[in-house]
């Protein structure tokens, strides 16, 4: 009788825990409903929006929405860019390294007769088309972790600062999926939403992504071909001059005649040209046109300034991201890597 009763405990006590595990199931599945990122109001105005112009199934929408995951360390990535945050002597030391620079010269060892094509066809030197790869992904090693499609809902529908940007590079990616026949969860890239070796938004993705070895397909994210051809498309797309100088660095002659006014901090189109500069006593080492447009950029270094002028090239490679620190870094890696590629290719047997 004590066993019988035993086992009659046992059964009761498996299915009282049974019943408690499908009930706290059944909550949490109402709940993770409840919280779904389909449920927000903004996001079911988007995929109406979406079904009605672009011809998208809104069920399909839905039920890609309930997978999206909000990221809080999207947010705070965005709140404190290293662009922003660090000097130029401390932003510089994230791309000038020996290692990027020896993984330059491998990668243009690598891929030198595209490099060259890309030169001929756009005019934008190899050392730059590297040192971009090279910045935003470590020559396609770092192209991001999140998933492109928790990265632009997190900022279209969580970040009203921008959110009106990031609806559209989500509408964008949309459409690329569609375009590109690719599942939307099945992209990863940067916390804004960037991707591949070069790092595309979804819109540049659309404007300037090219298939630039002819097989069929724009594949920035594997395929070395279509990612240099597409980075020097963009160059020249935005006005990047065939054999033009992008930066000089100045000897100051007369510091008390540069005003604040006169700096660029952000991205800047030239419109002073270099003889209003050299009236300033500003001069740069390169024989550019007295007509040439320019712009003062004034680096800090840890116990002093820099002081350089940057011509058209450099505010293109300020369309790449508008920080003038980025496009310094890019620039002076490119110097780097191009330096340390001819030597290696003097000592080639």
């Amino acid at each position: 009788m004590y066993f019988k009763h035993t086992r009659l405990f046992i059964i009761i006590g498996l299915l009282l825990s049974i019943f408690i595990s499908s009930s706290t199931y059944a909550k949490e599945s109402t709940k993770s409903l409840r919280n779904s990122l389909v449920n927000n109001a903004d996001v079911q105005k988007f995929i109406n929006e979406m079904s009605t112009k672009h011809g998208f199934k809104k069920a399909q929408l839905e039920s890609l929405f309930s997978q999206v995951k909000i990221k809080q360390k999207i947010l705070d990535a965005m709140s404190r860019p290293a662009e922003r945050s660090k000097a130029w002597f401390e932003y510089r030391k994230i791309f000038l390294t020996q290692k990027r620079i020896k993984g330059g010269v491998a990668f243009w060892q690598e891929n030198k007769d595209i490099l060259a094509y890309a030169e001929k066809i756009y005019g934008v030197t190899p050392e730059i088309m590297v040192a971009i790869i090279g910045v935003e992904t470590y020559y396609g090693k770092r192209q991001g972790n999140y998933r492109v499609m928790d990265a632009l809902s997190t900022l279209a529908f969580k970040y009203p600062k921008r959110s009106k940007f990031f609806r559209s590079e989500l509408k964008h990616f949309l459409i690329m999926s569609q375009e590109q026949k690719f599942d939307p969860l099945s992209k990863t890239g940067s916390y804004a939403g960037a991707m591949g070796m070069g790092q595309f938004i979804p819109s540049s993705f659309q404007s300037y992504a090219i298939d630039f070895d002819g097989d069929g397909e724009k594949n920035i994210w594997t395929n070395n071909a279509d990612a240099i051809g597409s980075v020097a498309h963009y160059f020249k797309r935005h006005g990047w001059q065939r054999g033009q100088a992008v930066a000089d660095k100045l000897q100051l002659i007369k510091e008390n005649s540069i005003t604040k006014e006169d700096a660029c901090k952000r991205s800047c189109k030239p419109k002073l040209s270099v003889a209003d500069f050299k009236n300033k006593g500003l001069q740069g080492k390169t024989a550019m046109s007295d007509k040439a447009k320019a712009i003062l950029l004034i680096l800090k270094q840890k116990n002093n300034k820099e002081y350089w002028l940057g011509y058209t090239n450099f505010y293109v490679i300020s369309r790449y991201n508008h920080s003038t620190l980025y496009s310094m870094a890019v620039y002076q890696l490119s110097q780097e890597i191009k330096s340390a590629y001819q030597q290696a290719k003097k000592k080639a047997p």
